[in-house]
C-alpha cells in the first residue's frame, strides 16, 4: 500500500535527485557518497582551535545539491542531508565535540550534545523560506536523538541588519561585513555542560564560522568543533 502510494505520488509530484537530477530519489546512492565522515580542514581565516571539519568537497554533484536546497526551494533535501550530518557527529573525535558511542570511549557530555547552527542574513532566510542551517541541525539532532544520543540544537546566533552577501568578497571585506553583526540570542544559548558544535552548509574562508565561534566564547560557549557538509578544501570524485 505504501509502495502504490509513494509511485502515485511520484507520478504527481515527479522527484529527482538534487545532486545529478536523476528521477528518483530527492538524494541518489550515487550521490550519497559524496557525504563522507569528517575529515578536518583548516580553512584560511580560521584558528586553530576549535577544530573544522567537512563531509565532502563544494563542487560538482554536492554543489548542485546544496545550491538546490538553499536556493531553488528543494527542502525534501533536509532529511538526507541532515541525516549525513548526524552520522558525522557520531564519528567527530572526541576532543572535537562527538556523541563517542563508539565502545571503549567517553560518554557523552553530562548535558548532552548541542548543535548551534550559523545564521543567514535576514534578508537571505527571508527569501529562501527560513534559515536553512537550522533546519539541517534540527534534523540532525532528531536523527541522534531517535538513535539514544543526547541532542538539540541551540539557535544561539543571528545576523544583524547591514551585513551583506559575502559571495565575492576577499577576507578583508568578509569580515568587515560582519563586524558587530553576528548577534547572540541569549535565550537561545547551550546549557552548561553541553559539548557545542557549530554547524554550516559550506565552509570556503571560515570568516563566518570563525567570528560566529568567537562571539560565542565571549560569553564562555567554548565551540568543541566547527562542522560544514562541504569545504573548498576537500574536492572528492564528482
Amino acid at each position: 500500500m505504501r509502495d502504490g502510494l509513494r509511485a502515485l505520488l511520484d507520478l504527481v509530484l515527479p522527484v529527482a535527485c538534487g545532486g545529478c537530477g536523476a528521477p528518483g530519489p530527492a538524494w541518489c546512492r550515487h550521490c550519497a557518497v559524496l557525504l563522507g565522515p569528517p575529515v578536518r580542514v583548516h580553512p584560511p581565516c580560521c584558528p586553530a582551535r576549535p577544530p573544522v571539519y567537512v563531509l565532502g568537497g563544494y563542487q560538482g554533484r554536492l554543489r548542485a545539491a546544496l545550491l538546490a536546497y538553499k536556493e531553488q526551494g528543494r527542502r525534501d533535501l533536509a532529511v538526507p542531508l541532515g541525516g549525513a550530518l548526524a552520522a558525522a557527529l557520531v564519528r567527530l573525535p572526541p576532543e572535537s565535540g562527538g556523541p563517542c558511542r563508539v565502545p571503549g570511549l567517553p560518554a557523552p557530555a553530562p548535558a548532552g550534545l548541542c548543535l548551534v547552527p550559523v545564521p543567514s542574513r535576514w534578508a537571505a532566510a527571508a527569501r529562501r523560506g527560513g534559515q536553512h542551517v537550522a533546519l539541517l541541525a534540527d534534523r540532525a539532532a532528531a536523527v541522534l536523538a531517535g538513535a539514544g544520543i543526547p541532542a538539540a540544537v541551540a539557535p544561539a546566533l543571528r545576523m544583524a541588519h547591514g551585513a551583506r552577501d559575502s559571495v565575492g568578497l576577499d577576507r578583508r571585506a568578509r569580515q568587515a561585513n560582519l563586524e558587530g553583526r553576528v548577534v547572540l540570542r541569549p535565550a537561545g544559548l547551550p546549557p552548561v555542560g553541553a559539548s557545542v558544535v557549530l554547524v554550516d552548509d559550506v565552509v570556503t574562508t571560515g570568516t563566518t564560522a570563525a567570528v560566529c565561534a568567537a562571539r560565542l566564547l565571549q560569553v564562555g560557549v567554548e565551540v568543541a568543533a566547527i562542522v560544514a557538509l562541504a569545504g573548498v578544501e576537500r574536492h572528492p570524485p564528482s
